[in-house]
């Protein structure tokens, strides 16, 4: 849903309504046209109603009533209105403001509903295939364990117990990604801020990633004290970094820098693989869109970027995918002075 308060309403509202006016008062010095004027103002109202909450629209409309008739409406720049053809257009302009405001209302929730059908359609679909992988590789490690326990040397037992703990890993990250999207859609994830220290969330991902046989080279300053959600904050990084390990170079490490810069904190995770393409930098963060489709492997369900950019966009951060001549770099800049929400 739509918030009822926000600051970017009030620029989009403002910038509408500034728009409006001066497109009107070129009007009226063309034609001097009431009508066209009030025309106008209404094609306002409509922009502000589908992009904003409906007290927005609401408050628009009676802003572009007062305008109407302090500029437009003789006598000029007084609140009078002598004319009765005035005051009956302006009536109707405020009815049709009131109107359209409520379909708006109603055409974003129905846009949220088919939003939430196609999430929980690619939810299935997800379920159906991607978290079918990991399922079969436990039940088949487990299942091969189970039945030749007697003739496995302890190396084979402890080869099928691990790759059957790293399957249920990926299995965990698959649900929590589907979880954090699911509440992204219906607008539901909360904070909950801590002062925690990002330098200690990096190293160890970078332990759990090197101890896995991967390669992950780790540079940060001290990054201590910033207002994050722990876990969040992990779930994010660990998407990213993992994103830069399915599409690495196979033996080639990726690097991972973390510094302060001005009023945000820096992270560059870089790997030699592929170069995205310039359509893959403007879609990789889309919900369930994977470069994969091209690639022979079983990984990913097109959920992680999109769930680690949603993830820090509600820290007031930001991600992006950094055009370089080889290879892909993703940077993250989460703000330092982030402190708002934090628990006492």
């Amino acid at each position: 849903m739509t918030k009822l308060f926000s600051w970017e309403h009030v620029r989009t509202s403002s910038a509408v309504l500034l728009g409006v006016l001066l497109c009107s008062f070129a009007i009226d010095s063309m034609i001097n046209s009431p009508i066209a004027v009030l025309l106008l103002l209404q094609l306002g109202i409509v922009m502000v109603a589908f992009k904003c909450s409906p007290a927005f629209s609401y408050l628009t409309a009676c802003l572009g009533a007062i305008c109407f008739n302090y500029f437009f409406t003789a006598p000029r720049y007084s609140f009078h209105m002598l004319n009765q053809d005035d005051i009956l257009n302006l009536l109707v302009f405020l009815i049709v403001a009131l109107v359209t405001s409520q379909f708006a209302v109603r055409y974003r929730q129905q846009q949220t509903l088919i939003d939430q059908v196609r999430l929980r359609n690619q939810i299935l679909l997800s379920v159906s295939h991607d978290l079918r992988t990991p399922l079969a590789g436990i039940i088949g490690n487990l299942s091969t364990f189970k039945e030749y326990q007697a003739l496995l040397t302890e190396s084979e037992k402890d080869e099928l117990l691990n790759s059957a703990t790293a399957e249920s890993h990926r299995l965990h990250q698959y649900i929590e990604n589907l979880l954090q999207a699911t509440k992204m859609v219906h607008g539901s994830v909360r904070l909950g801020k801590e002062y925690g220290s990002l330098a200690s969330i990096l190293e160890g991902l970078a332990t759990k990633v090197n101890a896995n046989g991967l390669r992950m080279a780790l540079s940060v300053d001290a990054l201590d004290n910033i207002a994050i959600n722990r876990e969040l904050i992990e779930q994010a990084l660990f998407n990213v970094i993992d994103n830069a390990l399915t599409y690495s170079v196979k033996d080639w490490p990726i690097t991972v820098k973390a510094s302060h810069h001005q009023t945000c904190i820096r992270i560059d995770i870089f790997n030699t693989g592929i170069t995205p393409s310039a359509e893959d930098r403007i879609h990789m963060f889309d919900l369930f869109y994977s470069r994969r489709q091209n690639i022979s492997t079983d990984k990913g369900t097109g959920l992680g970027l999109s769930v680690a950019k949603g993830i820090i966009t509600a820290h007031g951060g930001s991600i992006e995918c950094v055009k370089v001549d080889a290879g892909c770099l993703m940077r993250i800049e989460l703000p330092k002075d982030n402190a708002a929400e934090v628990r006492t």
